[in-house]
């Protein structure tokens, strides 16, 4: 059965009825366009989230080359680290969350991907035919959910009945020629929609931000000071590194952050990987931020207190709590970013 979502997406598809008796995975895994939708009506997906869309997300992160684990649904490690991949590459800000700008990017880079194959069609292409050209056409029919068969290069029933629905839904020639710049049209009309979908979307985040400007809201916060924290940090310099250590006699890097904001009680998390996603991205450090580094498995699993003049203090496993130059090229190549706790 469709959820509320998935019926609002595909109610005016022609595919509505075959997809109301098929399980989740077989259609959605074979329409792009409509992967697209449902990540859209999604609007972000955050690590630990669970369930088809972040199944969605790591698919398309596969297609194009950033996600090479199992496609569980399972938002974790490995699904984030692909995410600052790809965000580092195509200069959207690297938070390793699936936020709408970052949505909207991976939608646009495959899309383009399947355009390029056009590129390679080479002539006509007419009823009977059994050719590579006919495959090229029917992955561009299937991208958009019109094509249901295999792609096996022949031009039958099933080709024929994709280029009428795509005629009538996009009001081009098809059946007559099948052209390069005939098909092209097909993804410039989606990309015109999801440019109007995205502005609607600004535009409503907009008007709601106003809304919140006027309304008067009392949050309870917890607070400390820097200098405390970096005082604290300082007296702790030379305590020995253990494995698991949350106290003076012996740190790990993620027990030295907790029990130095324990002093200011302040309560974060156990483990790096959710000291990363319980603290706010920030673009550069300040004193008393924490940065993040890649070390021993991706992801984040290290971490410090930035102290200022590009050091950070930390527990590291050679030498114990100590300071480190951030510009080091063991810690500069390894640097994921900054964050703060609020």
């Amino acid at each position: 059965m469709l959820n509320g979502t998935v019926e609002h997406v595909v109610k005016q598809s022609f595919l509505y009825s075959y997809m109301l008796s098929q399980p989740f995975a077989v259609y959605v895994d074979a329409y792009p366009v409509l992967q697209n939708k449902l990540l859209l009506e999604a609007e972000e997906i955050q690590y630990g989230e669970h369930g088809e869309t972040t199944r969605v997300l790591q698919q398309k992160l596969n297609k194009l080359s950033y996600y090479d684990d199992s496609i569980d649904g399972d938002f974790g490690l490995l699904t984030e680290y692909a995410l600052k991949k790809f965000q580092a590459d195509h200069n959207v800000g690297v938070t390793g969350q699936a936020d709408r700008k970052t949505l909207y990017a991976i939608i646009e880079l495959e899309r383009e991907t399947y355009m390029e194959q056009l590129e390679d069609l080479s002539g006509t292409v007419y009823p009977g035919m059994h050719d590579n050209d006919v495959k090229i056409v029917q992955r561009s029919l299937q991208y958009f959910g019109y094509y249901e068969g295999e792609i096996d290069g022949i031009y039958g029933p099933l080709t024929k009945k994709a280029l009428q629905i795509a005629e009538d839904e996009h009001d081009i020639e098809l059946m007559e020629e099948i052209t390069q710049e005939s098909l092209t049209t097909m993804y410039e009309d989606e990309n015109t929609e999801q440019q109007q979908q995205q502005t609607q979307v600004e535009t409503k985040s907009k008007e709601e931000a106003k809304e919140k400007e006027t309304e008067v809201v009392q949050v309870k916060t917890q607070t400390y000071d820097n200098t405390d924290i970096i005082q604290t940090a300082h007296s702790l310099i030379g305590t020995p590194y253990v494995w698991g250590g949350t106290s003076t006699s012996g740190f790990d890097c993620s027990g030295f952050l907790q029990y130095i904001f324990q002093t200011r009680n302040v309560t974060i998390p156990r483990t790096v990987s959710d000291i990363w996603n319980f603290s706010q991205h920030v673009d550069s450090p300040s004193v008393g931020d924490l940065v993040f580094y890649e070390t021993y498995k991706p992801g984040p699993s290290h971490a410090g207190i930035y102290i200022g003049d590009g050091k950070f203090i930390h527990a590291g496993s050679s030498r114990g709590v100590e300071i480190s130059e951030m510009s080091t090229s063991y810690w500069q190549q390894r640097y994921l970013g900054s964050k703060r706790v609020k």
